[in-house]
């Protein structure tokens, strides 16, 4: 990705905590999970299904890898595919600070001075399946250890959604490869 389409894409995230669609009613409080472990968070993740933000636009078969950099800061690389799971990569690599449990502050190279929310709202006993959302409504995840997730923990994450103030009818499912 050129410096100039990843700087793009960074000012679309900025966006993201400044204006853009909610896909959750904030008069409803957000919880993020209270016994997060960080350390059995990181690896790979793949997105399951998302709410749609500019800064994703085309993107598919969408990985999210964390790798732990010291006891409060995590690294962040997002890889995609434009258009379609065979379409060329676009990866944005970054950092993550952990500022409460299940909270983490986000930061890519390419925008040094915004920090955005990521808030772990649940994560399944086995850490295999998770939900990230953020406080103000414009983004969430739906994210597994595998590229695909069974209809009964699909209906987890989406309860997890709504308890949050979500709407799980907004969400985009996100393909990938065959496996």
């Amino acid at each position: 990705m050129t410096a100039c389409l990843r700087l793009l894409f960074l000012l679309a995230l900025v966006l993201l905590t400044a204006c853009g669609t909610r896909y959750r009613d904030n008069t409803q409080p957000i919880t993020a999970q209270a016994d997060f472990d960080p350390a059995r968070y990181l690896g790979t993740w793949y997105e399951i299904a998302r709410y749609p933000v500019a800064f994703q636009r085309g993107c598919t078969a969408t990985t999210a890898t964390y790798g732990a950099l010291d006891a409060d800061t995590i690294s962040v690389l997002n890889t995609c595919r434009q258009d379609s799971p065979d379409g060329p990569l676009r990866s944005v690599k970054g950092t993550a600070d952990i500022s409460g449990p299940g909270q983490l502050k986000v930061q890519f190279a390419s925008v040094p001075f915004v920090r955005a929310p990521y808030w772990v709202l649940w994560v399944d006993e086995t850490y295999d399946t998770a939900v990230v959302g953020v406080p103000n409504g414009r983004a969430g995840w739906i994210l597994a250890r595998r590229p695909r997730i069974s209809d009964a923990k699909r209906a987890e994450a989406e309860a997890v959604l709504r308890a949050n103030g979500y709407d799980p009818a907004a969400l985009l499912n996100v393909q990938h490869p065959a496996d």
